[in-house]
């Protein structure tokens, strides 16, 4: 199993920016697609963002234009900036890793591994 750790979280108004940041301790990260999703308070957790294992990436509707997701294999590690925050993108911000390699669309992402979620609280 991929452990995971997410930093990066913290409190910004509205307008403002904040980058996640998503370290992953397996050797062959760059095998996998990996993805944000979030929790706000009482809701279900949602997706967010996935780039696959080639670099391809695809968004929610409700964050895209101002959020990018990209990874750095040298690192592993898998960023999401997040521009323009509103405060309905307070959450908590999980990374996940996806339970098969090279995957070939990236709308099958099955996250395997879980991270243990990082604050984001946006005020108005």
């Amino acid at each position: 199993q991929v452990q995971l750790v997410e930093s990066g979280g913290g409190l910004v108004q509205a307008g403002g920016s904040l980058r996640l940041s998503c370290a992953a301790s397996v050797r062959t990260f760059g095998n996998y697609a990996m993805a944000w999703f979030r929790q706000a308070p009482g809701k279900e957790r949602e997706f967010v963002a996935v780039v696959s294992w080639s670099f391809s990436t695809y968004y929610a509707d409700s964050v895209k234009g101002r959020f990018t997701i990209s990874r750095d294999n040298a690192k592993n590690t898998v960023y999401l900036q997040m521009n323009s925050l509103k405060p309905e993108d307070t959450a908590v911000y999980y990374c996940a890793a996806d339970s098969s390699r090279f995957r070939r669309s990236t709308s099958d992402f099955d996250a395997g591994s879980w991270g243990q979620g990082t604050q984001v609280t946006v005020s108005s």
